[in-house]
């Protein structure tokens, strides 16, 4: 089938470790033709939803990680969405309002026949700090709020918290403040922009030294890796964009409760890709907009994340 990824430019991919990458490559090897452009590259006609894209093939030795260019690419030409196969929404963060109005467009393309995946308005209702609130049996204790006064009365009661922005992607704008309170007023007032915008507090995890844990679902099944993201060199941040250690370990029984209980309900909210991020026992976020990880997990387990992913991206869109 022709598959449309619509992500952020190819030039920019890391192809050792992309996991966008690694599903184009995957799915090229099955035969698929692919397609690619940008959100920019989507345009409404009063009728259909259109792409200006490019189709490409995989170019090279697969296995040479380091080889550029890794694509070809034909002449962009405009497409309806509805005579793709598949449509994978993989842009990446910030979720900005050109985001969410990229989500709105790739909704009317479903109207119109086209198979999106993730489902655009389980995106945008899948807030990826937030969306732990429907599960309060695992969540650490946790405060939303812009008002100053609560974010230190938070503190004062639980002594060691994590600060965070809910816009916030790779570890940006997380601190954590000890029971000192060391420049937690200078920590709330920048992330609430002196309430004018919404943070998350949490009650310290001190199982972070043992890594983030990313948690993979795919058609509601978990990946029965995680990758565990260790800080590193005195960081409280694992990501793997703040310089996390990313260690790839079989799910524990948490693990594995969490990811059954939450993976029926996303999947039938039209979520075919979500990364559960879970630190100790709690989860910690649900992140639906381009879940990654697939290669870390890959190199260093041999399991085929990526085949999965296509065996159950071919399923959705039969």
């Amino acid at each position: 089938m022709n598959i449309l990824f619509i992500a952020d430019p190819l030039d920019h991919f890391k192809i050792y470790k992309d996991t966008t990458y690694a599903m184009m490559a995957e799915a090229f090897r099955r035969g698929h033709t692919l397609y690619a452009c940008e959100p920019q590259h989507l345009a409404w006609t009063g009728g259909d939803v259109e792409a200006c894209a490019r189709r490409i093939t995989i170019v090279g030795d697969v296995k040479n990680n380091d080889r550029s260019p890794w694509y070809a690419a034909e002449q962009a030409e405009h497409k309806e969405l509805a005579d793709f196969g598949a449509v994978l929404m993989r842009k990446d963060p910030p979720f900005d309002m050109e985001y969410v109005n990229a989500t709105w467009l790739l909704e009317i393309a479903e109207r119109k026949g086209a198979c999106v995946f993730n489902k655009p308005q389980a995106i945008r209702d899948h807030s990826e700090k937030l969306a732990i609130g429907e599960w309060l049996q695992y969540t650490p204790t946790t405060l939303v709020t812009r008002d100053a006064a609560r974010l230190r009365a938070f503190h004062a009661e639980h002594g060691d918290v994590i600060l965070k922005p809910l816009d916030g992607m790779g570890g940006m704008g997380v601190f954590r403040v000890k029971a000192d309170g060391m420049n937690l007023g200078s920590i709330v007032e920048m992330l609430s922009e002196n309430g004018a915008r919404t943070v998350m507090a949490q009650k310290f995890i001190p199982e972070i030294k043992d890594g983030d844990k990313r948690i993979l679902l795919i058609g509601g099944r978990p990946v029965p890796y995680s990758l565990a993201r260790i800080p590193q060199g005195g960081e409280v941040r694992g990501n793997l964009a703040a310089g996390g250690l990313g260690r790839a370990q079989l799910l524990s029984a948490r693990d594995r409760e969490i990811a059954e209980t939450l993976g029926p309900v996303l999947q039938a909210r039209g979520l075919l890709l979500v990364g559960l991020d879970a630190i100790g026992d709690y989860l910690t976020e649900v992140n639906v907009t381009s879940p990654t990880c697939f290669r870390e997990i890959m190199d260093q387990t041999g399991f085929d994340v990526t085949g999965m992913f296509i065996d159950a991206l071919e399923q959705a869109a039969a």
